[in-house]
């Protein structure tokens, strides 16, 4: 593999490679995590390099070249897709190749004191549509450090390794402060094993109780045996009734369940829950309407889970009781069978099953919003209260403090922030998980656009948190640990475990939680000052004004360049006036004249009326010189 010859040649070619640097970053954080979870000096990840965006299909050859397959642009969509790779580059339009890119990663890679080895392993042969398979070729690199790995960063401010953000049981996924570091996978299965062992422990300690009680009162006198048997009693059914609150979604679904609740309602039928009996908001009918017409798509499968989901619904109205943990629990349970129901049973594809699954998340969570969301049994609103409290009292952090690369004074940045904080505000306002997290993902993308229009390169991951925590003390939103634990616990698990959702959700957590922590050394501050300003008898700002000027302060300017720009507006509203005011004199000027030209040539060439002409009148009349005339034209009289 020959290189490029010419350093020159070789940055002209990077500098025509769309994100090269941003991508050569993201192959070093990757093998660097994954170094770490295994211990290991080496990790291996797949890269896609490809210069033609055109995928090949399993029918051209040498005989058919001439042959040209046409795609319609409805179909275009389905040619954008992402190789189940880590790093993808491509394509450009440079006239180097393929190798002579892979030579550019090895030679940079290298440069950082890493050893780089790869090959290609195949092509992503993924199937597009009709005849249109993608032959993208997938390369394995293999990168070795053979220097003790430095995991923290040497730059100055906020920093958080990459590999916090992961499950702290190693498994690859997204993990959650709120599930202790672990993933929501992990998590619950931690919390399974940690509730089973509890429940052991209680059922050992009843048993132990009651040996002891029968042992006491074995001797005593009968009334004391018919105490004894009475408090047995008491404690089996303290027991039974502790098991019972035991449950789980797979019961809802099986049969004995279906007919014992049915048995229970006909024996002991209770009131109807209100909810079922109040008007549904337009919202709700809303959302069931484009339920029931999705599902219509899928017919048999669509009628069971239709089935399951109104089951599902009317047995947690019922199960109100419950904590707020069992009922996450049961939700996440819920949303586990009905997806392993639809590929196993249903044999749905993949990306079926995760817009079912997000259409039933949107159902139901519309109708149980009322009823989870920040809860009276617990204490996410004393939480909201407190970090609403911690946030105002840190309304002096500025964004040198915590090192943010955002310049607020250009104005396409400045809007990028203004929309960043609408969006995390706006977070408050939508009743499911989904759309939350649909809001935490816009917001975090106007911070990376912001960033890169400051910075005229893509922005890093140790960029973005910083910026993410800034707009959080700027925007202050409402209710922020209830929406937090309201996505932790009734969001599809699967959104939060992978993809950019919960890549920037697990981000906020973290920008919460050092908001929390929040100290003198997290702002390169003394403790005296941080002091000083926390108890509000200065602040950092106050310096600023101490030398004010009109340039000086950003609001000032603004309303300088606002004047400006209106005085301008002004000169161009007074020329367009003037030019107006002349176009329509010019326009009377115009009108007259011509009306003058027109009276001058009817005063010159009046218009008079003659009688008609007697010989004209006289054409028709009989011709007395028809003698003249040669035979064959001369008129013939017949006799009536």
């Amino acid at each position: 593999m020959q290189p490029l010859k010419g350093e020159k040649v070789r940055q002209a070619f990077l500098g025509l490679m769309p994100y090269y640097k941003d991508h050569l970053e993201r192959i070093v954080e990757i093998a660097r995590l994954r170094a770490v979870q295994r211990k290991a000096r080496f990790a291996k990840l797949k890269v896609c390099v490809f210069k033609e965006e055109m995928p090949i299909t399993p029918y051209e050859c040498p005989l058919l070249s001439s042959l040209r397959f046409e795609r319609s642009e409805s179909d275009g969509q389905l040619f954008e897709h992402h190789c189940e790779v880590d790093v993808s580059f491509g394509p450009w339009e440079a006239v180097a190749d393929v190798y002579d890119l892979l030579h550019c990663l090895v030679t940079d890679l290298s440069a950082q004191g890493l050893t780089v080895d790869h090959q290609c392993i195949g092509v992503c042969d993924k199937h597009l549509i009709n005849h249109y398979y993608c032959k993208r070729p997938i390369y394995e690199f293999k990168i070795t450090w053979w220097k003790k790995m430095s995991l923290k960063s040497e730059r100055r401010g906020i920093h958080v390794d990459q590999s916090e953000l992961l499950c702290k049981k190693g498994c690859g996924y997204y993990g959650n402060p709120a599930w202790q570091g672990f993933c929501s996978k992990c998590w619950r299965e931690e919390y399974h094993k940690a509730r089973q062992k509890q429940i052991q422990e209680d059922w050992e300690l009843a048993e132990r109780l009651q040996r002891e009680e029968e042992e006491a009162f074995a001797s005593s006198q009968s009334s004391q045996g018919a105490q004894s048997l009475t408090f047995s009693k008491f404690e089996e059914k303290k027991t039974n009734e502790k098991t019972r609150k035991v449950t789980t979604v797979k019961k809802f679904f099986s049969a004995s369940s279906r007919v014992g609740s049915k048995k229970a309602e006909i024996q002991e039928p209770k009131a109807p829950s209100p909810s079922i009996n109040r008007q549904t908001s337009i919202e709700t009918d809303r959302v069931s309407k484009e339920f029931i017409e999705f599902l219509k798509t899928f017919h048999k499968t669509g009628q069971e889970i239709y089935k399951q989901t109104k089951l599902f619904l009317e047995t947690m109205h019922y199960k109100r009781d419950l904590s707020i943990e069992e009922q996450s629990e049961c939700t996440q349970d819920f949303y586990q069978n009905v997806a392993e129901r639809m590929q196993t049973r249903g044999k749905v594809p993949p990306e079926r099953v995760e817009k079912i699954m997000d259409q039933i998340e949107k159902y139901i969570m519309t109708r149980l919003y009322k009823y989870v969301f920040c809860p009276e049994t617990t204490d996410d609103e004393k939480k909201d209260l407190a970090i609403q409290k911690r946030i105002r009292a840190l309304h002096w952090v500025t964004p040198q403090m915590l090192c943010v690369p955002v310049n607020e004074e250009i104005p396409e940045v400045s809007d990028m922030v203004v929309k960043a904080i609408t969006d995390i505000i706006e977070m408050d306002s939508k009743r499911v998980p989904r759309d939350k997290l649909a809001c935490i993902t816009k917001c975090s993308k106007h911070i990376f656009n912001a960033i890169k229009v400051t910075k005229n390169e893509p922005a890093s991951a140790d960029d973005f948190l910083p910026t993410l925590i800034y707009i959080v003390l700027k925007g202050n939103p409402p209710r922020l640990q209830s929406n937090i634990q309201y996505i932790t616990r009734f969001c599809n698990p699967s959104r939060l475990m992978t993809g950019e959702d919960g890549y920037y959700f697990t981000n906020l957590c973290c920008a919460v939680a050092f908001i929390e922590k929040l100290d003198a050394q997290s702002l390169n501050l003394s403790q005296e000052d941080f002091d000083r300003y926390m108890s509000g008898q200065t602040s950092p700002r106050k310096q600023e004004s101490e030398n004010w000027s009109p340039d000086a302060c950003l609001g000032v300017k603004q309303m300088y360049k606002n004047l400006d720009l209106l005085s301008q507006l002004n000169e161009r509203q007074e020329r367009i006036m003037n030019e107006a005011k002349k176009l329509e004199k010019d326009l009377i000027d115009w009108t007259d004249g011509i009306a003058k030209e027109v009276q001058d040539i009817v005063e010159k060439y009046p218009l008079e009326i003659r009688p008609p002409n007697q010989s004209l009148a006289s054409i028709d009349s009989e011709n007395v010189e028809n003698d003249k005339l040669p035979p064959p034209l001369q008129p013939q009289v017949y006799a009536g």
